[in-house]
């Protein structure tokens, strides 16, 4: 029990408390963060690592709001904000949300159906269908073994995932001065602009931040003792900056990967490209730790996925669904497009695009519920902490407006 492990010393007292974090960051490296980081390395090559690192500290900030949040109160964001709305104002919040986990899914299950072409020449549309079943398959750990199974199995997806995207650069590493240009703030005209959208809507997810609060809320309680609630915080920084870290990692690796092995290079700027000249540049042995890594996120981040929109279906709508029965109801807007022959890769990255225009529904009302004393106590927001947060919604709406902007001006 929690109470056991905070009675014990150091190091032994904080690792049974990490977990809902590793959870949560799966969300930042799904088939969805593949696609962005991919593109942008094979299109611009180093051009925009400066995005993926100051999305990843971002991250860091908002998820440990979010989980604070359900430390804190016992509840999750999403039902924070429904007690706060009349019945339109919930029913128009959940309805945009739903839109956000819809993209996640989208992304989640076309990344696994492509993952399962590359291993095995799967046609899409059936790999597609395999992922969703897989899934279900990973939903009833949690239904029947708790949390710490689920979670369990999730971080063992996540090494694989690691292994996946790190290996290549192993064999082929990047010059350290090119990855430090690539640090310098800029951009390259309107298509760097919408990657770096999508690399944002890909990092910072809208449905991880909403359910982060449930993942803390669930393995932990509410913290309602003060010293217990001190000691969950503490071990929740370090959650959320391991586990975050660890994303941020593979996240830039998969743009270092495709900046030094595959730019310029014809076809790379899909994920079936990118395998490609990866098997070509760096031996079939990389490339099918690439694949594997893929399938494994996918596999791992729509079922995280499928949780997600749960908690918000059950906050603002106040009913419960069962997760393998909205499992197989959000699979099927992903199997309409791979049966229609959509290019999955665009698919992808128009999906992260629409996940960043919803990060703001999310931090908004984090911000607010994180600053409210009266809610949240000796825990809430200090001054800088809410400048930082509300420095991080105002970057995020500047971004979607310049890329309204300059496709309206067609530059």
């Amino acid at each position: 029990m929690a109470s056991d492990v905070l009675a014990r010393p150091g190091t032994r007292r904080v690792l049974p408390l990490l977990g809902p974090a590793f959870v949560a960051a799966i969300a930042y490296v799904d088939p969805g963060n593949v696609a962005a980081n991919i593109t942008a390395g094979a299109r611009y090559g180093y051009l925009l690592v400066w995005v993926l690192v100051t999305a990843s500290a971002m991250a860091v900030l908002v998820q440990y709001q979010s989980a604070k949040l359900g430390l804190v109160t016992g509840q999750t964001l999403p039902a924070l904000v429904g007690q706060r709305l009349g019945r339109r104002g919930r029913l128009a919040f959940w309805a945009q949300a739903e839109v956000v986990a819809a993209a996640t899914d989208l992304a989640e299950i076309i990344g696994g159906a492509i993952a399962l072409h590359l291993l095995f020449g799967t046609p899409l549309l059936l790999g597609g269908l395999i992922v969703g079943l897989v899934s279900m398959l990973i939903l009833v750990v949690q239904d029947r073994y708790g949390q710490r199974r689920f979670e369990s199995v999730i971080v063992g997806l996540l090494v694989i995932i690691t292994i996946g995207f790190l290996a290549g650069l192993v064999v082929d590493p990047p010059a350290p001065g090119d990855v430090a240009a690539g640090l310098v703030p800029r951009f390259a005209g309107t298509d760097s602009v919408l990657l770096a959208t999508s690399m944002l809507g890909a990092t910072v997810m809208p449905h991880a931040i909403y359910v982060h609060s449930a993942l803390a809320r669930d393995r932990h309680g509410r913290a309602a003792d003060p010293e217990r609630k001190v000691r969950l915080l503490r071990a929740t920084r370090w959650d959320v900056i391991g586990a975050l870290g660890v994303a941020g990692v593979v996240n830039v690796a998969m743009l270092l990967l495709a900046a030094t092995s595959l730019r310029g290079q014809p076809g790379t700027d899909t994920i079936e490209g990118a395998h490609a000249a990866v098997v070509a540049a760096l031996g079939p042995g990389i490339g099918l730790v690439f694949a594997i890594g893929l399938l494994a996120s996918g596999l791992a981040s729509t079922s995280v996925g499928c949780y997600a929109g749960a908690t918000i279906m059950q906050g603002l709508l106040r009913r419960n669904i069962p997760l393998l029965a909205r499992r197989a109801i959000t699979m099927v807007p992903a199997l309409v497009l791979l049966g229609l022959g959509v290019e999955p890769t665009w698919a992808l990255v128009v999906s992260q695009v629409v996940l960043s225009f919803g990060i703001p529904f999310a931090l908004v009302p984090l911000l607010a519920l994180t600053s409210d004393r009266r809610l949240m106590g000796a825990a809430v927001n200090r001054p800088a902490v809410r400048w930082a947060l509300t420095a991080i919604v105002l970057l995020v709406a500047a971004l979607n407006l310049v890329l309204i902007a300059l496709t309206l001006a067609g530059s």
